[in-house]
């Protein structure tokens, strides 16, 4: 039994250094890490995947700093303060952690929220979910890619939605700026993967979150709902081969084909779910 242990990770290790060798997939190991919303869900959960994966250090960002100090002690890692609904403090996230920790390998924009409600939503309710789902992503793109590109190297996860590439029932302004957020880490990859810089974006379902919390029977977790470690694992993967798109729920996929197959035909099994869901309270 040790021989074949010992036998399947010379076959695993080999793997690893050639694929390293080969330019397959980034090496995590190492690399110095950022990840938003990190107190809780799936931003903790990430956190503790970047640990288990022997990054050099991850630094644990979020509004909430109990559970940010919470996380950060679980992993050995770093916790800051960071509201993302505010550039100046996202840019202080960045510019503190490259002058005492050392240069940011991999920034997670992973902190988002969710309102429902259609065009009357408050204007105030539209412009949060703006801030928080659309904007932090771009603010930390401006003030982490020149870094990242005068470096030659470096990787945006950011965090979306299947919404953002199938709508959601219930919730326009989830829908749209999960679109907007979709439609910017594209731009980030087109503009910048000349300079080394990758970008992955994560779209899943429903993942049992405290935004999620007593709403399994929501149609976000038509199709199941999976645990944060689930995601995590996920957006390692994706990492590491350098994939764009994470999609957990892998009917995901299939569901863009059918929309782009026959748009009508999908909006019409749309229609069906809302009136089938409509009435289901989210938050």
């Amino acid at each position: 039994m040790a021989w074949q242990q010992y036998r399947c990770n010379l076959v695993w290790n080999g793997a690893v250094f050639g694929a390293l060798y080969l330019g397959l997939f980034m090496d995590i190991r190492d690399r110095i890490v950022v990840v938003t919303g990190a107190a809780g869900g799936i931003g903790r959960a990430l956190c503790q995947a970047f640990s288990d994966q022997n990054a050099k250090h991850v630094i644990c960002a979020d509004r909430d700093s109990a559970g940010a100090e919470e996380t950060a002690h679980m992993i050995g890692g770093t916790a800051v303060t960071v509201d993302v609904a505010d550039e100046n403090q996202i840019k202080t996230l960045i510019d503190t952690t490259e002058a005492s920790i050392g240069p940011i390998d991999i920034f997670c924009s992973n902190a988002g929220v969710l309102v429902e409600g259609g065009a009357d939503a408050l204007d105030a309710e539209w412009q949060r979910l703006w801030d928080i789902n659309v904007m932090a992503h771009v603010w930390a793109a401006r003030h982490v890619v020149p870094r990242m590109a005068d470096r030659g190297s470096g990787y945006l996860l950011n965090t979306a939605s299947a919404a953002g590439l199938l709508n959601q029932i219930g919730s326009a302004p989830y829908g749209v700026t999960k679109h907007a957020a979709v439609g910017l880490a594209e731009w980030l990859a087109i503009t910048h993967g000349d300079a080394g810089i990758k970008v992955s974006v994560l779209c899943p379902q429903a993942v049992r979150t405290a935004m999620t919390e007593g709403h399994e029977d929501h149609v976000a977790a038509i199709d199941g709902m999976l645990e944060p470690e689930d995601a995590a694992r996920a957006c390692i993967t994706a990492i590491q081969n350098e994939t764009f798109l994470v999609l957990p729920h892998a009917n995901v996929l299939k569901y863009m084909q059918l929309k782009a197959a026959d748009y009508d035909r999908w909006i019409a099994g749309m229609q069906k779910l809302n009136r089938t869901y409509s009435t289901s309270s989210w938050v």
